[in-house]
């Protein structure tokens, strides 16, 4: 059973890595790595698979960056001979970025199955170019792996028949607690000054958050009062640098005393400083995942999530964007209202080995050509 495994950007390697390695245990299926090369620089990627320890990529389509338009077209262009060379019985992929999409539309249209992980997640928002990619590539995919119990609900109420649908819990999670030991050996706190539970970690990117001086104001004006109790360590993303200065913001923010602005970490020492937090605020859908396994309080600075489990379970408090909102979450948190939180069921480290599981059953899902199933339409 050849499955082409793809990954490309910094979100989507936390999650191709246990899957590799799950399939690699499995005599009978043979994984071959394809990274469109979505993210490329040494920060975004190379650091990245040394860290997890991901194999080489077997194929790399090296896209770059561009629009949404373009590096979705300039991906499915160079997908595309890969799948005819390699003419693999499925195509994985993994969460909701370009890549994501950009190969399953090319896998739907060659007749390959397609498995997406992580699939189901829904935040309502049409207005995030993710919520697309998810919605598009769930109603062309065979297999759907769901992370939570909401996922499962989501795609039901879609209309995607049951038997395609699994819930095996979080590979994002597997990769966290696989790692975890390992990233307590980085010295990150030690080099930035820090002691645990001294201080906040912050990471914001989301265009609804850094776009608009309005948006971007408001959270700033948060971040104002909270960096006056303890520091605020910020990662900060090369949009959200950028429209720091665009938008008249970077005099305020360089007065900030107890604001950290740093570059882009790599994934150890970026898990060690998280784990350490007092508490966590973000718009990132997956470190509101990582921080409930942390067991770290998070405010997501959003509207709407489509990891609503995190909230369930007590570790995530969704807020807004205002600053009032935002400040009574800290408020909270201070109180000690955040620090009893539970885990969701099967996020346990093991969901790669159930993907793993399910894959290696073929009497339930041998590969089956679309265009034998339907009659080839292109002729």
């Amino acid at each position: 059973m050849k499955i082409l495994c793809v990954a490309g950007a910094r979100p989507n390697f936390m999650k191709i890595a246990p899957i590799m390695e799950a399939f690699h245990a499995h005599p009978d299926i043979d994984p071959l790595l394809v990274h469109t090369g979505q993210h490329y620089d040494e920060r975004m990627s190379n650091l990245f698979f040394r860290e997890l320890g991901i194999p080489e990529p077997d194929v790399n389509l090296e896209v770059g960056s561009a629009s949404h338009a373009v590096q979705t077209a300039e991906i499915m262009k160079a997908f595309e001979p890969v799948c005819l060379q390699h003419r693999p019985d499925y195509v994985l992929v993994v969460g909701d970025v370009n890549s994501t999409i950009a190969c399953g539309l090319v896998a739907a249209k060659l007749g390959i199955k397609l498995i997406h992980v992580e699939a189901g997640l829904r935040s309502g928002d049409r207005t995030m170019p993710e919520e697309i990619n998810r919605l598009l590539t769930d109603s062309i995919s065979d297999l759907l792996f769901c992370t939570e119990p909401s996922g499962v609900e989501n795609l039901r109420r879609e209309g995607i028949s049951n038997g395609k649908v699994h819930l095996v819990g979080n590979v994002m999670i597997d990769t966290l607690l696989k790692n975890r030991a390992k990233a307590e050996q980085s010295t990150v706190l030690e080099d930035m000054g820090l002691v645990p539970r001294g201080y906040a970690t912050m990471t914001l990117h989301r265009p609804s958050n850094v776009d608009t001086p309005a948006a971007l104001g408001a959270i700033l004006d948060a971040v104002d009062t909270i960096q006056r109790d303890l520091p605020i360590v910020f990662p900060i993303h090369p949009r959200t640098c950028k429209n720091v200065e665009a938008l008249g913001f970077q005099a305020r923010v360089e007065t900030m005393a107890g604001l950290r602005l740093v570059d882009p970490l790599g994934y150890l020492d970026f898990l060690k400083l998280n784990a350490n937090a007092r508490f966590v605020l973000t718009d990132s859908g997956g470190l509101q995942e990582e921080t409930t396994i942390l067991r770290v309080p998070c405010i997501t600075i959003r509207e709407n999530t489509e990891r609503p489990v995190t909230c369930q379970v007590g570790s995530n408090q969704l807020v807004g964007t205002s600053t009032e909102a935002i400040l009574a979450a800290y408020d909270r948190i201070q109180n000690g209202q955040f620090d009893q939180a539970g885990i969701p069921d099967l996020w346990d480290g093991q969901a790669a080995t159930r993907i793993a599981a399910v894959l290696a059953t073929p009497v339930e899902h041998a590969t089956v050509d679309r265009r034998q199933e339907t009659g080839d339409r292109d002729r």
